[in-house]
């Protein structure tokens, strides 16, 4: 028994037995460590060369598109020719159209209306009919004045020959002094009544030509407040019609006090300011004027103070309450070179414009600004008349950038005499 236990045993060796096949997942799991670094590789060179591609074709159209030094891209920009002129200096200020008289046309007498003269909105002279009052009350008391005046006049007559008889009646010795004076004293109190006869006769004559009510003033009138056949008194609240001169009329405007010396100055010494007013949107220009006058104060609230301009303003083209902008031209700047504002730029340097030059080359240079007035700017220095300025893309240019120029639809600087500031 134990010899055969002893041959089932396994016999100890130096080595252990492997079992059958343990070498095969190692060899596999290495392939497929390979295998997917294989196709890692194989992606890798497929990117860097697409990558590659794109990167060719982006550099040969910005190839294309750059003719400058060093391969530099073309920038495109908006361009504007300088122009030799005079630059007006504008002061621009809201305004409101007030007519330059105003009248509220009343009655002065008691009185029925029997007719009216004049239509709505109309235009009237000075001393044209207008309304017409029944004159017939007034006529009874001119003819009532006249007939005591006649009176009167009769007996200042009587009393005056009177007068005379008792004169050289007296000088006879025959009446006393007495009566003598009684009766000059007739005479003089006839002599009164004859005169407030007069003074009555004037008021009736008055008061008839009031009962036909002519325009004081030439102006265009409003809606007319009564109708013929209503009762009128002379001191009814609510007038007959409103009469507005617009021939010539008038234009209130405020600008800054900071202003004030500047134009002031200009009046003072006699010069004639014009002014030009200007629709809401402040494009279209309605009329052309003078200024008339400045405020005598300034209005602490605002910081402004007020102006008026008188325009002729034949046209009608202004109408009283109108909303107006006004650009007051309180001097001209002469043999400037001009330039539309929007070439300025600012730096460190100072004011700059970029020229443009027969290379196509967007070149800095600096520039001396004598004025600006609205969308223009004039130069002392800098540039001349004929000069070529960028006006739109400068913030893509730097000194010494190949352009390609193109003009704005002005093609040049805009012409002085616009809008100012």
């Amino acid at each position: 028994m134990d010899s055969l236990r002893a041959m089932e045993s396994p016999q100890p060796s130096g080595k252990l037995a492997q079992p059958e096949g343990a070498g095969r997942p190692r060899k596999r799991s290495r392939r497929w460590v390979w295998l997917l670094l294989l196709v890692i590789l194989g992606a890798g060179v497929w990117y860097f060369r697409s990558v590659r591609a794109a990167n060719s074709v982006q550099n040969s159209a910005a190839a294309k598109r750059g003719a400058g030094r060093g391969g530099n891209p073309v920038v495109p920009v908006v361009v504007a020719t300088a122009e030799k002129g005079d630059l007006p200096v504008y002061l621009n200020g809201l305004g409101n159209v007030s007519p330059l008289n105003t009248v509220t046309v009343r009655s002065r007498v008691d009185g029925q209306i029997v007719s009216v003269a004049f239509k709505e909105g109309q235009f009237v002279q000075r001393g044209s009919l207008l309304v017409q009052i029944d004159p017939r009350p007034f006529e009874v008391q001119l003819a009532q004045a006249q007939g005591q005046l006649a009176k009167d006049q009769a007996q200042l007559h009587d009393a005056m020959v009177n007068a005379a008889r008792f004169d050289a009646l007296f000088k006879e010795g025959v009446i006393p002094q007495q009566q003598r004076d009684t009766q000059q004293a007739a005479v003089g109190q006839f002599e009164g009544a004859i005169k407030s006869d007069q003074a009555q006769i004037a008021n009736a004559m008055l008061q008839l030509t009031y009962s036909r009510i002519t325009a004081p003033i030439s102006g265009r009138v409003g809606f007319r407040l009564v109708d013929p056949g209503n009762i009128i008194h002379a001191n009814d609240a609510q007038g007959l019609l409103l009469i507005n001169q617009v021939q010539p009329i008038a234009v209130l405007f405020s600008l800054p006090e900071d202003q004030l010396a500047q134009v002031n100055s200009k009046l003072r010494a006699g010069a004639k300011l014009f002014a030009e007013a200007y629709d809401r949107d402040n494009t279209t220009k309605i009329a052309t004027g003078k200024l008339l006058t400045i405020d005598n104060q300034i209005d602490p609230t605002t910081g402004t103070y007020k102006l008026k301009a008188v325009f002729d303003n034949s046209d009608n083209a202004l109408f009283p309450n109108q909303f107006v902008n006004v650009h007051l031209l309180v001097e001209t700047k002469k043999n400037l070179t001009i330039v539309p504002a929007a070439a300025l730029q600012r730096g460190p340097q100072g004011i700059y414009v970029y020229v443009v030059g027969q290379d196509s080359m967007a070149r800095i240079q600096t520039v001396t600004l004598a004025q600006t007035a609205g969308n223009n700017a004039g130069l002392s220095a800098g540039i001349s008349p004929g000069d070529v300025v960028v006006i739109d893309g400068q913030d893509k240019l730097q000194d010494n950038t190949k352009i390609d120029a193109h003009t704005s639809a002005g093609g040049g600087a805009p012409r002085p005499g616009g809008q100012g500031k």
